[in-house]
């Protein structure tokens, strides 16, 4: 049988509940199914998306050499339930300014909404550009807080002060990753676009441009991915695109205050997050397995 990689989430319960579906088979013989669910699915809240590993690799090879436009176009076109995931970061502003373009093209179309992780956490400057970009746009912002809290002061209350600095890997999932579970159940996301590029180093350098997301049951769509650092800002430039004011400042990748540093001359793009730390990701990005420890949170985590 062909090898079938699908996502899609469950409308049976009350309350919208994520489930991989990911059905991978070793003979690459028999046909599967493609489209999209019928209206008569148990599982038809959702669209279905499929792909063969064969008809993947197909995919990737094709949008390797196209434009990030024309990537986007043709991800406006095959996947339902599309979102654009964004720190508001300087490669998804390139992202979002050109969707604005695309949307302007054809203004009766589907317009990709935002997810953003707000930690609570964030420098000013990057809730300042999230109004600018608002207001430039006229994008809808999916804002998730981590649960149950809205406030830093709330947020430390329950857990503590300064948990990013005694447990980063317990802060990374209740900040962070635990949000972005909520964020994709609670909107039914089916793909999502991100500003990875694989110029930024570390785990990226080798991420395709369409890769699947197997323990979240998602797409993740990497438009830019073959951009630099020097092009995103070049179009920055040219096109007048609202970035965060920190950039002017030594800063390439904006994170959380308390583990962004600017980034010195010759280092990387991403040298700044977690400088002196021994990681390069937050775990939005990373296998689950490494987060299982937190599925069941106490009530209180005691700094």
């Amino acid at each position: 049988m062909d090898s079938a990689l699908r996502t899609e989430t469950s409308s049976q319960s009350s309350s919208p509940r994520l489930e991989p579906v990911m059905d991978i088979k070793m003979d690459d013989t028999a046909s599967v199914d493609s489209g999209f669910a019928s209206g008569n699915s148990s599982r038809s809240g959702l669209p279905l998306v499929s792909f063969t590993h064969a008809h993947l690799k197909y995919l990737n090879k094709q949008l390797e050499s196209m434009g990030p436009m024309d990537i986007l176009r043709f991800c406006r076109l095959l996947f339902p339930n599309l979102y654009q995931t964004t720190a508001f970061g300087l490669t998804g502003l390139v992202t979002l300014d050109m969707l604005s373009k695309l949307q302007a093209e054809q203004p009766g179309s589907q317009p990709i909404d935002l997810i953003f992780l707000d930690t609570l956490y964030h420098f000013k400057e990057t809730y300042d550009l999230v109004e600018r970009v608002k207001a430039r746009y006229n994008v809808k912002v999916h804002a998730f807080k981590p649960a149950e809290v809205d406030t830093v002061e709330q947020f430390e209350e329950l857990y503590g002060e300064k948990l990013y600095e005694m447990s980063s890997d317990l802060y990374d999932w209740i900040a962070k990753v635990e949000p972005q579970q909520r964020s994709y159940e609670t909107l039914k996301v089916a793909a999502v676009l991100t500003g990875r590029r694989r110029s930024q180093g570390g785990q990226r350098g080798d991420i395709p441009v369409i890769e699947i997301d197997e323990e979240r049951g998602i797409v993740k769509i990497n438009p830019l991915v073959n951009w630099t650092f020097r092009e995103v800002k070049a179009y920055v430039d040219e096109h007048n695109v609202p970035y965060n004011a920190l950039l002017d400042r030594g800063y390439k990748s904006v994170g959380d205050w308390h583990s962004t540093v600017p980034v010195g001359e010759g280092e990387d793009e991403r040298a700044g997050r977690w400088k002196g730390q021994n990681k390069t990701e937050c775990g939005i990005h990373n296998k689950r397995s490494k987060y299982n420890q937190f599925v069941q949170l106490p009530q209180s985590v005691s700094a």
